[in-house]
Order: structure tokens, then sequence, then C-alpha cells
């Protein structure tokens, strides 16, 4: 029913076409940004079988969306292993 909606207010109204593209676009973008942190190395959904998920993986590990200057190839582990 609200999609009818919005239909029939972009024929009556071409101008919330616009409006309504961008909404989409970023309601879109802003889901799919939720569900990446959900499925981040920090976030721990099973706390019986793994509870400290961030220390499976490597020190090579881009854990951030852009990294711009970092070689995430080079790096060395710093820390002991637990």
């Amino acid at each position: 029913m609200p999609i009818r909606t919005v239909i029939t207010h972009a024929k009556k109204h071409p101008g919330l076409i616009p409006q309504f593209f961008f909404l989409l676009v970023g309601m879109t973008g802003a889901s799919c940004y939720l569900i990446r942190l959900a499925k981040g190395p920090h976030v721990s959904w099973n706390r019986k079988n793994n509870p400290e998920p961030w220390n499976t993986y490597g020190p090579n590990y881009q854990y951030k969306l852009v990294a711009v200057n970092t070689d995430y190839k080079a790096l060395k582990k710093e820390g002991p292993d637990f």
C-alpha cells in the first residue's frame, strides 16, 4: 500500500521523484553499512564457541572500509599469541 501511495504522489508531483530516489539510495546505503558492521570481526554473535573473534584474524587483515596509505600485506604481528 505505501508503494502505491508513493507512485501516486510521484505521478501528481514529478518534482518528488528525485527526493524519493535519493531517499531510497540513502536507506539502502545505511542498511548495507549496518549489515557490514554487524558482520565485522569485533562483533561476537556466538559467545560459547568463539568469545573473542578478533583473535582469529591475522595482522594483515583489513579492518577499515577504505585504507588509503596502509599496505596490509607488509604488516607483522606485534603482540603475543593468545
